[in-house]
C-alpha cells in the first residue's frame, strides 16, 4: 500500500521542463450576467482541470445559470465526467423537480437537491468501466455556483474555491476541505485512516472529492463517512443587486498564490481598464504563473449588473504607470547594459513603484516590461 501511495503522489506531482502556456478561453452572457473563463496547463505533465458554464438551464429553469470548476488528480477522467454530468445530476433530483413543478424556489429544497446531485453522480461514476476495473483511480474537486433570479447557491467539495465580491470586497468564500481541518481529520480517523504530511494516508491532499474510490471502501460506513467524502458544503446567499459585483470560481492553482482579497482587488482594477472578461481571466492566470504556481490553473469570472466598468481616469492612471516603468527600465539599462529582464523585475519590485495594480503588483506589468525590454534590447532574450 505504501509504495502505491508514493507512486500516486509522484504521478500527481509530475512537472514539465517548461510550462505549457497556451490558454483555453470562453465567454458568454445572459440572464443579466456576463462570464468568461480561462485555463492553462502550466507546469503539470497533464491538464486535469475541467469546467462548465451554462446560462439558462433546461427543465423550466431558463432564468437560472450554472458555473463550475473541477480540479482533477491522478488523471482527467473523473473531472471531465463531472464537468459533463454534474449539472444534469443536480437538476434531475426530486428536490429540483419539485422546484420546477411548484414554481416556487425554497433555499432548503435547492440546497438538498445540490447535495443529492453530488452524491448521485459520485455513486454513478463507480459504474464507469475503467473505474470499476480499478484501472482509473482519478478523482476531482468540484466548486459550483447556481445563480437564480433571487439567490446564489455555492457548493464546494475539495479545495477549489468560490469567492463573491460585493461592494468592493470579498463578502463570502467557500471553505477548503483539507485533511488537517479538525472535522475532516476526525472523519478520516473514524474511517480507519490517518493524516500524514497533511494528506489522507500520506497521499491525497484533499479530504472531500468526487471519484477517488480507493478511499471509499470502508465497509459499514455511508458515502459521507469514508476517508474521502463526496459531500459538498452548500451555502446560500440572497442576491443584492445594488452591491453584488462579481464572483470567481477557481482551482487551487490560483488560490495557492493569490488570496481572496488580492484576487478581488486585481479583478476590480482590471475591470476598470477593459471590458474584455477573457482578458481579465487571462491576466489572472499570468499573475499566478509569474508568482510561481506549478499547478494547472482554471478560473471562471461571472459579472453581475453592479460590477465596475471601464474608467477613463483609471486608463489614464495606468498609462502614467507604464510611462514610469519604461523610464526606469531605460535608466537601468543605461547604468548596466547587460542587465537581464528578470533582474529588472526584481529591482522594480524592491523599489515599490507607486500606482501598481492592487493585488498584482509589479508582476501584473510583466508583459509590458517584456515588451519594453525587447524594444530597448531587441537582440536579447526576454528572460535571464
Amino acid at each position: 500500500r505504501r509504495s502505491t501511495s508514493k507512486r500516486r503522489l509522484f504521478k500527481m506531482g509530475a512537472f514539465l521542463d517548461k510550462p505549457k502556456m497556451d490558454k483555453h478561453t470562453e465567454c458568454g452572457l445572459g440572464n443579466g450576467l456576463r462570464y468568461a473563463l480561462s485555463s492553462m496547463q502550466g507546469w503539470r505533465v497533464e491538464m486535469e482541470d475541467a469546467h462548465c458554464a451554462v446560462v439558462g438551464l433546461p427543465c423550466g429553469l431558463d432564468r437560472w445559470s450554472f458555473f463550475a470548476v473541477f480540479d482533477g488528480h491522478a488523471g482527467a477522467r473523473v473531472s471531465a465526467h463531472c464537468a459533463q454530468n454534474l449539472l444534469d445530476s443536480i437538476i434531475q433530483t426530486e428536490e429540483f423537480a419539485q422546484t420546477v413543478s411548484g414554481g416556487e424556489e425554497t433555499a432548503e429544497q435547492v440546497s438538498t437537491g445540490i447535495r443529492n446531485g453530488f452524491l448521485c453522480l459520485d455513486d454513478q461514476m463507480r459504474a464507469i468501466p475503467e473505474v470499476a476495473s480499478g484501472e482509473d483511480k482519478s478523482g476531482s474537486t468540484a466548486v459550483c455556483a447556481l445563480v437564480s433570479p433571487s439567490h446564489l447557491y455555492f457548493a464546494n467539495c475539495g479545495d477549489s474555491r468560490a469567492v463573491l465580491c460585493r461592494a468592493g470586497a470579498p463578502a463570502f468564500s467557500t471553505r477548503d476541505h483539507k485533511p488537517i481541518n479538525p472535522g475532516e481529520k476526525e472523519r478520516i480517523q473514524r474511517a480507519g485512516g490517518s493524516v500524514m504530511i497533511q494528506r489522507v494516508n500520506g497521499s491525497l491532499a484533499v479530504s472531500r472529492a468526487l471519484g477517488d474510490f480507493e478511499y471509499k471502501q470502508v465497509a459499514g460506513r455511508g458515502p459521507c463517512e469514508q476517508l474521502v467524502s463526496p459531500e459538498p458544503e452548500v451555502t446560500v446567499r440572497p442576491r443584492e443587486l445594488a452591491t453584488d459585483e462579481f464572483m470567481v470560481l477557481a482551482c487551487d492553482g490560483i488560490w495557492d498564490v493569490l488570496s481572496n482579497e488580492e484576487l478581488c482587488q486585481f479583478v476590480r482594477h482590471q475591470l476598470l481598464l477593459t471590458d474584455s472578461l477573457e482578458a481579465v481571466c487571462s491576466a489572472v492566470i499570468d499573475i499566478c504563473l509569474y508568482r510561481g504556481s506549478k499547478d494547472n490553473m482554471s478560473i471562471v469570472l461571472v459579472l453581475f449588473p453592479g460590477a465596475p466598468t471601464v474608467s477613463e481616469e483609471a486608463l489614464k492612471h495606468d498609462q502614467e504607470v507604464n510611462v514610469l516603468i519604461e523610464k526606469r527600465i531605460t535608466e537601468l539599462l543605461v547604468d548596466c547594459p547587460e542587465i537581464g529582464m528578470n533582474i529588472i523585475i526584481q529591482v522594480l519590485a524592491e523599489e515599490e513603484l507607486p500606482g501598481l495594480p492592487p493585488g498584482g503588483g509589479i508582476l501584473a506589468k510583466r508583459s509590458f516590461i517584456e515588451e519594453v525590454y525587447s524594444k530597448l534590447k531587441p537582440s536579447s532574450p526576454s528572460s535571464d
